[in-house]
This record gives C-alpha cells, structure tokens and sequence, in this order.
C-alpha cells in the first residue's frame, strides 16, 4: 500500500523521526493506525451505550430530571462524602 502524505504530515513525521519518537515513516503510520482504531472501537462503545440508553428510555425506564432532582441528587451525594470522610479507616 502506498499512502500519500500532505507536506505538513510529511514534515510531522520526519520531525517525530528525527526526535526519536518514532524509527521510520512506517512506525509513524502504525501508531497513527492504532490510535484510529482505539479511536473508532471507543466510539463503537459509545454509540451502542447510547442505542441501549434509548432502548431503556422507550420501555419507560427512564426518569424526568427536574431542578429539584437535581439539587436533591447533589445533597444526598454530599452527606454519602461526608459520611465516608468522617468514618476512620
């Protein structure tokens, strides 16, 4: 496979060679193969998280979040720190 890089990807490369990050042109692309994999199996993640959050929601499993929720959420997270902090360890 050839691939054809732009002269600023060309230049990064031959940079990140010559500081030692990389040993070859070819080193340079497999690592930038790898993070786009980790990159698009992430996303995999993300997508079929929120797929099953929809699913959740359409068999009415979801809740209505208020402004009163949301304070009452935060204070009862408050006391479980405070509980935790003042228990010895």
């Amino acid at each position: 496979m050839n691939v054809n890089l732009t002269p600023d990807q060309r230049a990064f490369v031959r940079r990140a060679i010559e500081t030692g990050r990389f040993t070859s042109e070819e080193e340079a692309v497999q690592e930038a193969l790898a993070l786009w994999e980790e990159r698009e199996r992430r996303r995999d993640e993300i997508i079929a998280a929120l797929n099953e959050a929809e699913a959740a929601l359409e068999r009415g499993e979801g809740r209505t979040i208020t402004e009163k929720s949301m304070k009452a959420l935060a204070e009862d997270v408050k006391a479980r720190g405070r509980k935790r902090l003042s228990t010895p360890r």
